[in-house]
């Protein structure tokens, strides 16, 4: 490869790669189906959400108004690290592949929170379809152990 070349082939090398990486925690196409991130001054109510150790949400089924803005606070009640992540199922389940390749991935998209042991977080979130929206903790072992979850989604 000629020097010249090489000064462009690597910067748009590079920026494929980052752009392929981004897409895969990024919201693009699955915000349309379920939403997009809320504005904290429009949220209608506040959803607690416990995780525990028994690798179950408690409120694993929210009800919720399409065009409704949520937030979710999610707690830790256990000892391990858990996370809530909101997702289609399908894109949950391919989530939870990479997570079991990576289990130190770390969130900072807007539809999901990492929660360490006795913490809390938040995810504001508003829900623009009817429909269902689907949750799930991705940490390895925890989506298989039946750590999901479901938002209803009522047509207004």
């Amino acid at each position: 490869m000629k020097p010249r070349k090489f000064l462009f082939v690597v910067p748009a090398l590079l920026l494929s790669l980052s752009a392929m990486a981004s897409g895969s925690h990024g919201g693009g196409h699955t915000e349309a189906a379920i939403g997009k991130p809320g504005v904290a001054s429009k949220v209608t109510r506040t959803v607690n959400i416990d995780m525990t150790d028994d690798m179950k949400f408690h409120a694993s089924v929210v009800k919720v108004k399409q065009g409704e803005t949520i937030r979710f606070i999610a707690k830790n009640s256990g000892k391990v690290k858990h996370e809530m992540v909101l997702g289609t199922a399908k894109d949950l389940k391919e989530h939870y592949e990479v997570m079991k390749k990576n289990p130190e991935m770390e969130h900072a998209d807007a539809n999901m929170v990492t929660v360490a042991p006795g913490q809390s977080g938040e995810i504001v979130w508003q829900f623009t379809s009817a429909g269902k929206v689907d949750f799930a903790c991705l940490q390895p072992g925890h989506y298989d152990a039946g750590m999901k979850g479901m938002v209803h989604v009522a047509k207004k």
